[in-house]
């Protein structure tokens, strides 16, 4: 055998082992997580504004997920109770673990901050209810409507004060509406031990069918360990 070849054996057993260890032994060990008793899937609604989330790049600033209080300030700040767990992301494919928090982290946002009025001044115009807030707005999930336009049918957001817009009110459209209702929905504060049930299984059907956005959080570029 020439030495070309036992290079290129060589170089194809190592990518061979690395993908392995790296990636077939992690995928074994989470085939059959067990599914918390206190985490339902995500309605069509909640999935509409998940892929929102993502499409306005919400998991660039913030995580979802909480870090053992041994080693980390994650739980004294106020953002869980405990670390986060594989099942707590049964239902997120693919999931918003995210790796930098310029926000603070949303996996329990929706227990924090359980008000939707809140979320909608906040993402309409962060500066409207944080005023050191560098998140910037999302002005273009609203509509503004002249007082006599608007319908029954409409979701008003009771923005006031000088960050309202003048002689305008403001609507959520419904890309809004379900990103409220999804960052309602991120509230892993079940609690985790034997006596949840299902299994990951289920979960891919379920999964199927189915920012900071409060003051605090980490500095600005700050990416986690």
């Amino acid at each position: 055998m020439t030495r070309i070849g036992i290079l290129i054996i060589g170089v194809m057993a190592t990518i061979g082992f690395a993908a392995m260890v790296l990636v077939g032994i992690p995928h074994m060990l989470f085939l059959n997580v067990a599914i918390p008793e206190g985490l339902e899937p995500y309605t069509e609604t909640q999935l509409r504004g998940r892929q929102v989330y993502i499409a306005n790049g919400c998991l660039y600033c913030h995580t979802q997920q909480i870090r053992d209080a041994a080693f980390t300030t994650d739980v004294l700040r106020g953002w869980g109770d405990r670390p986060s767990e594989p099942g707590d992301y049964v239902y997120d494919r693919p999931h918003l673990l995210g790796t930098m928090r310029t926000g603070p982290d949303l996996i329990n946002v929706g227990a924090r901050l359980p008000d939707p009025d809140w979320h909608l001044i906040h993402l309409y115009d962060p500066r409207a209810v944080v005023e050191w807030s560098i998140m910037p707005g999302f002005p273009f999930l609203f509509e503004e409507k002249d007082p006599g336009a608007v319908t029954p049918h409409d979701r008003i957001v009771p923005i006031s004060g000088p960050r309202a817009p003048r002689g305008k009110v403001v609507v959520a459209t419904a890309d809004a509406l379900a990103l409220v209702d999804y960052l309602l929905s991120l509230r892993r504060d079940y609690p985790i031990g034997p006596a949840a049930g299902g299994s990951a299984a289920g979960a891919a059907a379920g999964g199927a069918a189915a920012t900071e956005l409060e003051a605090g959080g980490a500095g600005p570029g700050q990416t986690l360990p």
